[in-house]
């Protein structure tokens, strides 16, 4: 099976201020992302994912993000088997977004 390809926060925050524009895909309910938003993702919950497929460039980078990682580790490796080729795992989540990268951003 595929590794999961990873990415720290910092590297992402570096990425990002450079101008690229992969797809940030936030897959935390909603009551989560109403505390601590990331600027700029698209937002479906991890159990909307499968059904909500259709929303996502399979052709764009996509970097998934939750609150540690874990969750974002499990849709990434689902993208991984339904055909997304250019997946990766936001390590830490936004937990680690806000400790690294973005100190605005609300911890919980």
């Amino acid at each position: 099976m595929a590794e999961i390809a990873e990415t720290g926060a910092l590297e992402l925050k570096l990425r990002l201020d450079r101008g690229e524009r992969p797809i940030i895909l936030d897959v935390r309910e909603p009551e989560e992302v109403a505390i601590a938003s990331f600027p700029g993702a698209i937002h479906i919950p991890m159990g909307d994912v499968p059904s909500r497929l259709s929303e996502l460039d399979p052709d764009r980078e996509i970097i998934v993000v939750c609150h540690h990682g874990i969750r974002s580790a499990q849709v990434a490796m689902y993208l991984l088997r339904n055909g997304f080729e250019r997946v990766v795992n936001l390590s830490g989540g936004i937990d680690a977004w806000a400790t690294q990268a973005d100190p605005k951003v609300a911890r919980y």
